[in-house]
């Protein structure tokens, strides 16, 4: 019958305090005495031993100083404590106690009052306490005799009562930003105010989370850490603990979310410089439905909130903090669940891998300085705030697709991703070098070769202040690469067999030159937004963007093609025009670039259907004629060729069938034919090693 001992690792903040009560308050009587519980709450049981080695000189002391230093190292109460109410000297006399000892009381505690079922031991822990602790085992370091002594006399009592220890380790993570701004706070000159980078500790979270990951490895045994952000515990408390108990494999009870306000039993002695706060609350702020109130003395009451000021002193520390802060966060199940809603597919990832994908971010060299372009995962991604893409819109992009170890255009994708920055006007900007050698990188990063689409996005770049103008963008332009495994077809692109519905966009038009010019591959895409958000309510695939006279320009993603036989009005049949001879009047249309992005797969079709012996018009199109045409098709590097079937509720062709056109079809398969054996079209990707 196992025990389950939640060694839990945090930054010094009151929600650790908190959790310790809300794991004292876990028992079976709802009852705080520890003759009558199945659960023990121990308080930083390391914390003398670490003091210690601070205080007497040990290595990197940094400065740090208790008030309290030397009645707790010598585990005699201070005279003043005799004159308090609460006559805790034998707080201070337990704290003689090495943790392996501790955990042997508790264990003996436990067993003799035969509560070893769902029986739990939680220790709250600093992170900085880390080093003292040995990850391979989970117990306390034994540097002298008295922790092996106790560690011996723990596993004895274990295995002659037959119980398992079963160690979970816990990391209580809380955003740097609101932990270094409370370091000031009431209990600021205890510490001295020390904003010390190893006194603070939550860069030690991390190196426990590399530890216990090491260790478990060791052991040919995978033990998941579990990482609780400290405002979804206040958030929610309910929910936070019943999946935290869930987790661990123990009960949850509601006992759990309430305290008695004031000093605990469980409280080392240096609670009464430290947990302020949690000693005027009774609980978690947690609504009662029967009551239909709230816990007003709640820890994570509104009432709680602060408004602290980051002093510069501790800008070091904050910064040392963020990137470890980063990564737990991404560990929690509030982050892994924060999708507020789901794609139409129900998948958040149509291709599971892209969960996990590795990204690029980085700006460009220059005679002073090399570039600092990184692989990064995608949840770990970010570029600043003041990046002009942020600031403005101020970017450019390209989509590229990856073919059986080739790049499909790379070449004619470039050339219009430098075009378009030069047309912005951008400075320091990457070499085309640069940007290859970043997108094979990161290719080889992700392992991909074939069946994956990129996002090329060439910002402007950083700005050393918020502002429009260009004079600020002092580092560079910013090159990102979003890579993804994501097929021709499929929920993220088109059904390029059965084909998609149109309608014609009403909420704007598609600008010319005069305005803002489409020649320039630009990320202000506010007008493909919004026709986009048309499509969508009236469950279309993509909306037909019009210009500013009413003729079709293209749709809100993709250029449009129509196909006009002239032939009686007959479809045309490629059956029996085998050898590709003009289809006996088939005429292949598609708008002026006067007002859309003249794309590469539009280009590529219509060097197709010239070898094709097919005719082809590049002229203005009205929307009667897309109605009225045989066949209609979008093109696009993502979804390649996609069938029309229906445009604004009618049906495209002459026997309403909504079927892909017999042009169209072709053209499909001889476009999937040239990535294949068009090598000159495409750029070989390297070997990977």
């Amino acid at each position: 019958m196992p025990i389950t001992i939640v060694h839990c690792w945090s930054a010094p903040r009151s929600r650790s305090t908190a959790l310790l009560y809300s794991f004292e308050a876990r028992n079976t009587n709802n009852n705080l005495s520890e003759d009558d519980t199945d659960t023990i709450a121990l308080d930083e049981p390391l914390y003398r031993r670490w003091l210690s080695e601070k205080i007497n000189g040990g290595t990197g002391n940094y400065g740090i100083s208790r008030p309290y230093a030397e009645p707790f190292l010598q585990g005699v109460a201070p005279a003043e404590s005799a004159e308090d109410e609460d006559d805790d000297a034998w707080r201070w006399e337990r704290e003689k106690q090495c943790s392996n000892e501790r955990i042997y009381h508790a264990v003996k505690s436990l067993v003799e009052g035969g509560k070893l079922d769902d029986g739990c031991i939680f220790l709250k822990q600093m992170a900085k306490f880390s080093h003292l602790f040995d990850f391979e085992t989970n117990w306390e370091t034994e540097i002298d005799s008295d922790a092996s002594r106790w560690k011996e006399h723990c596993l004895q009592l274990l295995a002659d009562n037959k119980i398992e220890l079963k160690h979970r380790h816990l990391l209580l993570i809380r955003d740097p930003i609101s932990c270094l701004g409370s370091w000031m706070g009431k209990s600021g000159s205890v510490h001295g105010k020390n904003p010390h980078p190893d006194e603070v500790g939550i860069t030690q979270l991390l190196d426990v989370y590399s530890k216990v990951l090491g260790s478990s490895m060791n052991r040919a045994e995978e033990e998941d850490v579990i990482v609780i952000d400290s405002d979804d515990l206040a958030a929610d408390p309910r929910k936070s603990l019943q999946d935290l108990c869930a987790a661990l494999g123990i009960e949850y009870r509601d006992s759990m979310l309430k305290w008695q306000a004031g000093p605990h039993k469980c409280d080392g002695p240096w609670a009464k410089w430290w947990y302020h706060d949690v000693w005027e609350s009774s609980g978690w702020d947690v609504e009662d439905v029967d009551a239909n109130e709230s816990n007003t003395s709640g820890l994570n009451h509104p009432r709680t909130q602060r408004y602290r000021t980051v002093p510069p002193a501790l800008v070091p520390a904050l910064r040392m903090s963020i990137p470890a802060f980063n990564f737990l966060q991404t560990l929690t199940s509030s982050n892994q669940e924060r999708a507020i809603t789901t794609p139409p597919s129900g998948r958040l990832y149509e291709d599971p891998r892209n969960e996990h994908v590795l990204v690029f971010v980085g700006t460009p060299s220059t005679p002073t300085r090399r570039g600092t372009g990184r692989i990064i995962p995608r949840d770990m991604a970010a570029i600043s705030p003041f990046d002009s893409s942020v600031q403005g819109g101020d970017a450019t992009w390209e989509g590229v697709r990856v073919y059986n170890g080739r790049i499909f255009h790379l070449d004619h994708h470039l050339d219009r991703l430098f075009r378009s920055a030069k047309a912005l006007g951008f400075k320091y900007v990457h070499t085309r070098s640069e940007v290859t050698e970043a997108i094979f990188c990161v290719l080889a990063a992700n392992g991909m070769r074939d069946g994956a689409h990129m996002r090329l996005t060439l910002t402007r770049g950083e700005k050393c202040t918020s502002s429009m103008n260009p004079y600020f963008n002092v580092y560079g332009t910013t090159f990102i690469i979003l890579p993804e495994w994501k097929p021709t077809e499929g929920a993220t692109t088109y059904d390029n067999t059965k084909g998609v519905t149109l309608i014609t966009a009403g909420s704007c038009r598609r600008s010319p030159p005069s305005t803002i010019d489409n020649k320039i591959h630009h990320n202000n895409m506010i007008q493909n937004i919004l026709p986009k958000i048309e499509a969508n309510l009236a469950g279309a695939a993509d909306s037909i963007m019009l210009d500013v006279e009413g003729f079709v320009a293209e749709t809100n993603a993709t250029n449009l093609f129509l196909v006009r036989c002239d032939r009686q009005h007959n479809e045309v049949d490629v059956d029996k025009d085998k050898n590709h001879s003009g289809y006996d009047g088939a005429v292949l249309v598609t708008p002026s670039g006067d007002h859309c992005l003249p794309g590469i797969t539009r280009a590529t079709v219509l060097l197709l259907a010239k070898e094709l012996g097919i005719k082809t018009e590049v002229r203005r199109v009205s929307l009667s004629e897309f109605y009225s045409a045989d066949e209609v098709f979008t093109t696009g590097t993502m979804g390649e060729l996609t069938p029309v079937t229906i445009i604004d509720g009618r049906s495209i062709g002459w026997n309403n069938t909504t079927k892909r056109g017999a042009v169209t079809e072709l053209l499909q398969s001889t476009y999937k034919e040239a990535v294949k054996t068009r090598l000159d079209w495409s750029t070989e990707i390297p070997p990977f090693c």
